[in-house]
């Protein structure tokens, strides 16, 4: 399991830094948010994508993995009951395919909890069937690409629409297409899910639906600044067989991003080291 840092909790650190901090403080990859890089990363010239790959791999890390996909440019929805809009929304999303394939990531997570918000007077249903369309056409794409699109389970308050692993398993199965998955987002699971992380591993990574995960505490800073404890957690996914990577997405930075970026690469590594002594 490769271990990734999301990198807006570098910014407003430039790519070179964010790599060579990365690097430094134990990771082995970037999860970019698109919206770092850009204000309209789906545009991004190839020249532009590969002279950012090469910086990261110059750095001895990998692009593991897109995340935030919908933030910007604005106005974008994938339940919205206008079909320009979710046409938009698809192409932008075909144009984040190509600058993820250009990068050499491997996953693209579908959060972007905002963009997927059902309108006042649109019902569940309705926005259930206008996302399952969506996906359902860029899901090819994806696979075309190489790359696993998965939907991001989110809880409450932020998000009300898709917000535990069944809801998203379900839409994976109604679209059936193999480059189309889920993941776990360690603080999401926690506010919401009706069982521990662990037992939430142990019951989907089985499954294979489960294509990437994220760690983070239930109080929204990284692994090892609260009260989880992620042992069990990583014990799980090794147990389980899973094969994907591990993402560091904290959503509070206490003392800034830096530090909180380094404190949850030493807590996890440490772990890892540990599990790896008890084989």
């Amino acid at each position: 399991m490769r271990l990734s840092l999301c990198n807006e909790v570098l910014r407003p650190f430039d790519l070179v830094r964010q790599c060579a901090f990365a690097k430094a403080v134990g990771y082995d990859g970037l999860e970019i948010a698109p919206f770092t890089l850009s204000e309209a990363p789906h545009r991004l010239a190839a020249g532009e994508v590969n002279a950012m790959r090469r910086t990261v791999e110059d750095h001895g890390l990998a692009v593991t993995s897109l995340h935030w996909l919908l933030v910007t440019p604005e106005g974008l929805s994938i339940t919205s009951p206008e079909a320009a809009v979710r046409n938009r929304t698809r192409d932008v999303i075909l144009g984040l395919l190509d600058l993820a394939a250009g990068l050499g990531a491997l996953v693209m997570v579908h959060g972007s909890p905002a963009q997927r918000r059902p309108t006042a007077d649109q019902s569940q249903d309705d926005a259930w069937a206008r996302a399952r369309d969506l996906l359902a056409d860029i899901a090819p794409a994806a696979e075309a690409r190489g790359l696993t699109y998965c939907l991001e389970p989110l809880a409450p308050p932020d998000n009300v629409f898709i917000q535990t692993v069944a809801e998203a398993a379900r839409m994976v199965a109604a679209i059936g297409h193999p480059a189309l998955r889920t993941m776990i987002d360690t603080s999401a699971a926690s506010a919401h899910e009706a069982e521990p992380v662990a037992d939430l591993i142990r019951r989907w990574v089985p499954t294979g639906l489960i294509g990437h995960v994220q760690l983070n505490d239930a109080n929204r800073r990284g692994p090892g600044d609260g009260e989880d404890r992620f042992a069990g957690v990583l014990r799980t996914l090794r147990d389980t067989g899973y094969g994907g990577d591990i993402a560091i997405e904290p959503f509070i930075y206490e003392p800034d991003g830096p530090a909180c970026a380094a404190r949850a690469a030493g807590y996890v590594r440490g772990l890892l080291e540990a599990l790896d002594a008890a084989l």
